[in-house]
């Protein structure tokens, strides 16, 4: 019994801890971080066309971002930058996006966004070629604040 009376005090303490410490959780302005997100998008898409995509993509990606291009998987930030810089498509090319859709964990650590793209390029007969698509992107929150994507 007398075991039951130290247990009972201190379990009834950790749930009010625990408690205390979910109600404290970080709240955050959603729509202020959707907004980030599109901001970052758009200046990936700025740099990709005046600097060039395989420098905005290095960029942009995280250590171990991930780009899915022709069923390959492709993995880390200078293997992303090499896979484009070594492709010739990408010499005179000219890449357009908006994301439609953007969304944001609770903790503002992770977030996503889609939406449409256009790739326009040049073929090897020097003709223009016009891509369209779907993208989707996933971002994650960096040390200093800022987003890298991890999945493109």
């Amino acid at each position: 019994m007398r075991t039951f009376n130290i247990i009972k005090p201190i379990f009834i303490s950790v749930i009010l801890i625990l408690s205390f410490l979910s109600c404290t959780q970080k709240k955050i302005d959603k729509d202020q971080y959707k907004q980030k997100i599109f901001d970052t998008e758009k200046a990936f898409e700025r740099m990709a066309n005046e600097t060039g995509i395989a420098e905005a993509f290095k960029f942009f990606a995280d250590e171990n971002g991930v780009i899915l291009r022709n069923n390959q998987i492709i993995k880390g930030k200078e293997n992303i930058f090499k896979s484009i810089k070594n492709n010739s498509l990408y010499d005179r090319a000219t890449l357009k996006w908006n994301p439609d859709f953007i969304d944001v964990s609770d903790d503002g650590d992770l977030a996503y966004s889609y939406g449409n793209y256009t790739f326009e390029f040049y073929n090897k007969q020097d003709e223009k070629q016009i891509q369209t698509g779907i993208f989707h992107t996933i971002w994650k929150k960096q040390t200093d604040g800022s987003y890298k994507f991890v999945w493109d």
